[in-house]
C-alpha cells in the first residue's frame, strides 16, 4: 500500500471517529448544547481538525441524514424489484422516515433547518445530501411509465412537492409535537397529497 492510500484511509478512519463521537453527543447531551469543541475534545483531535472535516456543526448531521436517505433508497429499489406496489413502497418509506425522525427528534429540526438554510451554498449542500424527492421520484417512476401520474406536472415537480411536505410537516410535528404519532400525521398528510383536499361524487 502506498504512502497516498495509507493517508486517505486514516483520513476516513478519523472523519468515521468525529462522525461517531458527534453523533454520541447530539443523541446525550442536545445538538444546541453540543459545540464543536466537545465534539473535538471528545474525539481527541484539534478544533482546527473537525473544522477540516466539517466546516460546521450541522453538516455532521447531514452525514447522518445521507446515512438515512442510503437505506430508504436501498428499500425502496428492493421491494420494488420484488414486485411490491409502488404506493406500497410509498407508504412504507414514509413510515420508515415517521419512525427514523421519532426516535431521533431532537436531531430533525436542525437538519431540516440546514435544508432552507439562508445560505444558497449551505442549503444547496443540504438538499444534495438529503435527496428524498429523488428516492420518492424511484417509487413512482413505474406509475409514471404505466400512465397513472398526472401529465401536467412532471415526475420531478410532483416528487419536489411530495418531499416538501414531508419536511414541513415533520418539522412542526419535531418542534412543536401534535396529538398524533409522527406515523399518522404523515400518512395523513401523504393521502391527502395522492387524494386532493376537495369533496368528490362518492367520497365523504
Amino acid at each position: 500500500m502506498d504512502s497516498t492510500s495509507l493517508r486517505e484511509r486514516q483520513k476516513e478512519r478519523r472523519r468515521a471517529r468525529i462522525y461517531s463521537v458527534a453523533i454520541d453527543l447530539f443523541k446525550r447531551g442536545g445538538f444546541q448544547t453540543t459545540t464543536a469543541t466537545d465534539i473535538a475534545r471528545a474525539s481527541n483531535v484539534s478544533r482546527g481538525t473537525f473544522f477540516n472535516y466539517y466546516p460546521y456543526k450541522e453538516a455532521v448531521l447531514l452525514d447522518y441524514g445521507s446515512e438515512v436517505m442510503n437505506r430508504l433508497r436501498d428499500h425502496a429499489e428492493a421491494r420494488l424489484h420484488e414486485g411490491t406496489p409502488p404506493l406500497t413502497v410509498l407508504y412504507e418509506v414514509w413510515d420508515r422516515l415517521a419512525e427514523e425522525n421519532t426516535r431521533e427528534r431532537d436531531l430533525f429540526p436542525p437538519l431540516a433547518y440546514e435544508v432552507m438554510n439562508p445560505n444558497p451554498e449551505r442549503a444547496r449542500t443540504a438538499y444534495q445530501a438529503l435527496p428524498l424527492s429523488k428516492v420518492i421520484e424511484l417509487i413512482l417512476r413505474p406509475m409514471h411509465h404505466a400512465g397513472q401520474m398526472r401529465t401536467d406536472l412532471s415526475l420531478q415537480r410532483i416528487s419536489n412537492l411530495i418531499a416538501d411536505t414531508y419536511l414541513m410537516v415533520a418539522l412542526r410535528w419535531s418542534a412543536y409535537g401534535t396529538e398524533r404519532p409522527l406515523r399518522e400525521e404523515m400518512r395523513l398528510a401523504l393521502g391527502l397529497l395522492l387524494e386532493g383536499a376537495i369533496k368528490r361524487e362518492g367520497r365523504s
